[in-house]
């Protein structure tokens, strides 16, 4: 249950952050705020620690680790702040347009849940997409919430190896497997190497994610075609395709393409309503 103090500290953490950047959005941003502080369980607590340590109730050696605890939240908070500030200010940059956007509960429900990751995320790579994310999904509707909430789930699945390996086929169209491992770790390996297998497990991962295919032709409105059965070869090889196969090409599925534009990319808002894209 939150207390009096808790509630008076956030509407001041709420006022302070959305005033870090000097808008005339300061209430919507103070929404953004409120949903991002609700979603994760431990802020309330720090802030009740925060008035403990500044009156000196917990400064005995009995509570050293109680002391760890406020010293390992004090940096989380501190990088909590900063990432909310850097979204807020991102965010400004496009035009009055997304105000109701950035205010509907549908983005701010959004906001929460990515947040709920980003506290659990283990690297700072993570957390990066998560933020272009929330700042994408707020200047930009081209995909349903699902989609997003989706992927929000293939964030919070995948690691960061998967997500070199979907940055390696976006920027190189057409890639094989082969050229991928050089990119990723570039060193011979055998087969039956561990090293092999766990860069099977990436692509199949991601294939059977709905992320990445091997390129399909398509006819003009859009159908796949059909492979032409190859032809039985008598002196074909009795060892099974390499991992490591630098015929198959892969690309990125529609909504792969749609998951980099959302979270591996930074939009910058144009005039006439275009943006470039940056990886």
């Amino acid at each position: 249950m939150e207390t009096k103090f808790e509630n008076e500290e956030i509407e001041r953490i709420k006022a302070e952050l959305s005033a870090t950047v000097q808008s005339k959005r300061q209430s919507i941003f103070m929404l953004f705020v409120g949903a991002v502080l609700g979603s994760i369980p431990w802020v309330g607590g720090f802030l009740n620690a925060g008035v403990s340590f500044k009156s000196g109730q917990n400064q005995t050696k009995t509570n050293q680790l109680y002391e760890q605890w406020f010293s390992e939240h004090e940096k989380k908070i501190k990088d909590l702040f900063l990432t909310i500030s850097d979204i807020l200010k991102r965010l400004d940059e496009f035009p009055d347009e997304i105000n109701a956007r950035l205010e509907s509960e549908e983005y701010l429900n959004i906001v929460r849940k990515s947040f709920r990751i980003w506290d659990n995320s283990d690297t700072q790579e993570k957390k990066d997409i998560i933020k272009r994310l929330i700042s994408n999904a707020g200047a930009y509707t081209l995909i349903d919430d699902d989609l997003i909430r989706l992927f929000l789930n293939w964030i919070n699945y995948y690691h960061e190896v998967h997500f070199a390996v979907i940055k390696a086929i976006y920027q190189d169209e057409g890639i094989t497997r082969y050229k991928m491992w050089k990119q990723l770790n570039g060193r011979e390996v055998r087969e039956d190497s561990m090293e092999a297998d766990v860069f099977k497990l990436l692509i199949r991962d991601l294939s059977t994610g709905g992320v990445i295919r091997q390129h399909r032709a398509k006819d003009y409105d859009g159908n796949y075609i059909k492979k032409t059965p190859a032809k039985k070869n008598p002196y074909a090889s009795n060892t099974m395709k390499s991992a490591f196969d630098d015929s198959e090409r892969y690309e990125l599925t529609e909504l792969g393409k749609q998951f980099v534009h959302y979270t591996m990319t930074d939009l910058v808002p144009r005039v006439g309503g275009s943006e470039d894209a940056n990886i």
